[in-house]
C-alpha cells in the first residue's frame, strides 16, 4: 500500500541540532504543535498522586521496587555486560542479546519516579552512573549493544532475535524520560548518538528489528529533538513490515510481526508484546502524520484483539511456548500467559487511541489493565514480580522458571519488573488530557494537578476519592480561567447509574462516554461524581468454550477471584459451584490482606463420586450440589501473597443458575 513516508521530506526544526534539554515535566507522550490528536497529555507536568491506590503503589515501588531493581541488574550480569563491552573487566557476556534493555528500563523509572518524591538527588545520582557506564562502552558512532560487542558477533546480522534496535528503544525512551524530568542532557547525548547511527545505516538498508520498540522511541525522539530523521526512520521501518525482510527466524513471520503490512493487518498475531509495541508505533505515526490508513488499520486491530482475544481482566496472550495471541476466543484461563509486558505494551497503544480519538473505550480498557493485571504483576510488598498472569492456578503442573504462575523476586528474561517500575512510576501522566475546550479526566485517582489549557489559562483540580472501592469522586476547582472551559468526566463501561452534581445541584444524567460540564469555573466549584460500585455477575461469551458454563465476579473496574486460603476448612476452590441466583455481596474485610474489600457469594460444594475412568458412553449425570455455603473473593490483584494455593476467577454456575 501507498506510505506517506517512503517519498515525504521533513522539515527540521530550529534546535535540530541541540542536545541541550532543560526540565519541561513532559510525560512520555509529548506530541508536536502539528499531531493531529484529539486529546493531548498534560503538558505542566503528571497529576500528582497523593492518596489512594495508586499512590500507594507509587510509593511501594519507590521505595522497594525501583531500588531493588537498581540493585538487581548490578547482581544479575546487566551491569557487568557493558563494563566487559567497554573493556573494564572481563569474562563472557551473561544473558541474552537485550539485557542492556533492563538497564535502561530501570533508568527510565528512576526519572519518572523523580516527579513525585520528596529529592530528585538519588534519580540524578543514578542517570549519571548510568551515563558513565554508557559512555565507556558506547563506540565512536553511537553503536552500543553488550552482547554484539562482548561476542564480536558481527552488527545486525541477527535482526530476528538481536534485539539491537529493542535495546536502543528503550534506551531512547529513559534518555527522553531524564531530559524532561531532570534536565538530565548525558543519556540524550548517547540516545542520539545511537539514533544517528541507525539513520545511517538503515535509511537506504531494508532492516527491520525482531521484536518491535524502535518505532515509538524514535517517534518520541523526533517529539523532543525536532530532528525529521527519526520520524522518517520510524515510517520506514513501519512501511517495511511484513515483506519478509526477517525470514522464517525461529517461530515463523507472525512471531516477529514481519507476516503481513501494518496496514493490511486485520488482527493481532504473533508474539504479544511485539504486536503491541508495534501497534503503539503505528499509533504514534498517525498521530504525527495524520494518515488515515494507519488509524483505520490500528482501530480495527485493536476491535479484533478486545472482542475475541482478551480475557477478562485485559490481558492477552494464551501461546505460552511463543507467548503469543491465539485464535479467536482461545482464551483458557489456566493456560493464560498474559505477561506482564504485554499489559505495559496494551496500556501504551490504548491510551495512545485515546489521545487520537478522543473515545472513552481506550479509556476504559487503560482503566481494566491498570488494576487487573498492572496492579497484579507486582506484590504488596513490591519485592516480587510477576512474569506471567495466570487466571487459573491448579494445584499441581506448576511451571518451574521465569514463566511458572507465581510472583518471582526476578527472573533469568528480566525485562518484566523494570517494565513494570516505569509504568508504576509514570502513572500520574494517564490520569488526565485536555482538548481544545477544557479538560478531561480519564482516570480517578486522589491528588492534583494545575493544568495548562491549550489556548491559554490554567485549571487547578483536587480530586477526592477512595476509587476503586467506592465511585464517589470529588473534584475541588482550585484556579479557573476567565472563560467557559470544559471539565469532562469518563463515565466508565461498567456504571450504568452514573449521577454529576455541581455545587450541590443536579447536572445532566450522563450516559456511557463522558459527563461534559461546560462553563466559566470559579475558585471554590466542587464537582461531585457518584459511580455506584456494586457486585455484579460477569458472563463468559458463547464462543470461549473453555470457560461455558462458568461465571466471573466484578466490582467497578476489578476483578475478584477466589483462593483456596479462603476456602472454607478442608476443601479448595475446585470443590465448588456458584450459585448466581444469590447476588453477591461487597463487605469490607479488616482481617484479610491487611484490610480490604471482599466480595461473598452462595456457593455450593460439589459431590462428584470418584472414578477409575472419567469417560463413558453416554453423558454424565450432573453432580448433586451440596448446601449452601458462603465463600469469599478478593481483588484479583491481591491474590498469591499468601502461598502457592490453588486460584480461579472463573467458576462454575450452579446448573439452576440463570
Amino acid at each position: 500500500m501507498t506510505s506517506s513516508f517512503a517519498d515525504s521530506a521533513f522539515a527540521d526544526s530550529a534546535f535540530a541540532d541541540s542536545a541541550t534539554a532543560t526540565a519541561t515535566h513532559r510525560g512520555p507522550i509529548a506530541l508536536t504543535a502539528a499531531s493531529v490528536a484529539v486529546q493531548r497529555p498534560l503538558e505542566s507536568g503528571p497529576f500528582r498522586l497523593r492518596s489512594g491506590f495508586w499512590a500507594q503503589r507509587q510509593a511501594t515501588n519507590s521505595a522497594t521496587s525501583i531500588p531493588l531493581g537498581w540493585q538487581a541488574v548490578r547482581t544479575h550480569g546487566q551491569w557487568d555486560n557493558l563494563l566487559r563491552a567497554a573493556g573494564k573487566t572481563s569474562g563472557a557476556h551473561t544473558g541474552r542479546p537485550y539485557t542492556d534493555s533492563d538497564i535502561y528500563k530501570v533508568a527510565e523509572a528512576h526519572a519518572w519516579d523523580a516527579e513525585h518524591t520528596s529529592s530528585p538527588a538519588l534519580a540524578r545520582t543514578r542517570l549519571a552512573d548510568i551515563a558513565d557506564l554508557l559512555a565507556s562502552a558506547q563506540q565512536p558512532d553511537g553503536y552500543v549493544n553488550s552482547w554484539f560487542q562482548c561476542t564480536r558477533t558481527p552488527r545486525y546480522s541477527n535482526l530476528p532475535m538481536g534485539h539491537e534496535m529493542y535495546c536502543a528503544g528503550h534506551l531512547i525512551q529513559a534518555a527522553v524520560a531524564a531530559a524532561r524530568v531532570l534536565g538530565h542532557t548525558r543519556l540524550l547525548d548517547a540516545a542520539i548518538a545511537f539514533a544517528d547511527q541507525l539513520v545511517a545505516t538503515f535509511t537506504d538498508e531494508p532492516g527491520v528489528c525482531g521484536h518491535p520498540q524502535i518505532e515509538t522511541a524514535l517517534i518520541e525522539l523526533y517529539r523532543e529533538t525536532g530532528r525529521s530523521a527519526y520520524l522518517e526512520l520510524a515510517g520506514r521501518m513501519l512501511d517495511r513490515r511484513g515483506r519478509g525482510l526477517l525470514g522464517q527466524g525461529w517461530y515463523g513471520p507472525q512471531y516477529y510481526q514481519d507476516h503481513v503490512p501494518v496496514r493490511d493487518a486485520r488482527e493481532l498475531e504473533g508474539h504479544c508484546v511485539r504486536a503491541l509495541y508495534l501497534a503503539a508505533g503505528a499509533t504514534d505515526a498517525y498521530l504525527e502524520t495524520g494518515e488515515p490508513a494507519l488509524l483505520a488499520a490500528v482501530v480495527r486491530q485493536w476491535e479484533h484483539t478486545v472482542a475475541t482475544k482478551t480475557y477478562l481482566t485485559g490481558g492477552v496472550g494464551c501461546r505460552r511456548k511463543t507467548e503469543a495471541f491465539g485464535a479467536p476466543y482461545e482464551l483458557p484461563p489456566d493456560q493464560a500467559f498474559n505477561e506482564t509486558c504485554a499489559a505495559v505494551g496494551n496500556v501504551m497503544w490504548s491510551w495512545r487511541l485515546l489521545l487520537a480519538t478522543g473515545e472513552a473505550r481506550y479509556a476504559d480498557h487503560v482503566e481494566r489493565l491498570l488494576y487487573n493485571v498492572i496492579a497484579t504483576a507486582g506484590s504488596v510488598g513490591g519485592d516480587r514480580f510477576a512474569y506471567v498472569n495466570t487466571l487459573h492456578r491448579r494445584g499441581s503442573a506448576m511451571e518451574q522458571g521465569d514463566k511458572a504462575p507465581f510472583r518471582k523476586p526476578w527472573f533469568d528474561c528480566a525485562c518484566c519488573p523494570p517494565n513494570l517500575m516505569r509504568t508504576v512510576a509514570g502513572l500520574g501522566h494517564l490520569i488526565a488530557t485536555v482538548n481544545a475546550a477544557g479538560v478531561a479526566l480519564q482516570q480517578y485517582a486522589a491528588g492534583e494537578a494545575d493544568i495548562d489549557l491549550p489556548d491559554g489559562g490554567r485549571l487547578g483540580l483536587t480530586v477526592t476519592t477512595d476509587y476503586p472501592w467506592h465511585g464517589n469522586v470529588e473534584i475541588g476547582i482550585g484556579s479557573a480561567p476567565d472563560r467557559a472551559c470544559d471539565i469532562a468526566l469518563r463515565i466508565p463501561s461498567w456504571c450504568g447509574e452514573a449521577t454529576v452534581r455541581v455545587n450541590e445541584e443536579p447536572a445532566s444524567s450522563p450516559g456511557p462516554g463522558y459527563a461534559r460540564l461546560h462553563r466559566i469555573w470559579q475558585p471554590g466549584d466542587r464537582i461531585v461524581l457518584d459511580l455506584p460500585v456494586t457486585a455484579r455477575w460477569t458472563w463468559p461469551d458463547r464462543r470461549v468454550d473453555a470457560v461455558r458454563g462458568c461465571v466471573a465476579i466484578e466490582a467497578g473496574p476489578v476483578v475478584y477471584c477466589f483462593e483456596d486460603a479462603d476456602a472454607p476448612a478442608g476443601t479448595c476452590v475446585e470443590d465448588y459451584t456458584l450459585d448466581t441466583n444469590d447476588p453477591p455481596r461487597v463487605v469490607y474485610r479488616p482481617d484479610l490482606l491487611g484490610g480490604t474489600l471482599a466480595v461473598e457469594c452462595t456457593g455450593r460444594r460439589l459431590t462428584d463420586p470418584a472414578a477409575p475412568w472419567p469417560y463413558g458412553p453416554g453423558p454424565s449425570a450432573p453432580s448433586e450440589p451440596g448446601e449452601p455455603v458462603t465463600l469469599t473473593a478478593i481483588p484479583y490483584h491481591r491474590w498469591d501473597n499468601r502461598g502457592r494455593g490453588r486460584m480461579r476467577i472463573w467458576m462454575p454456575a450452579c446448573a439452576d443458575s440463570s
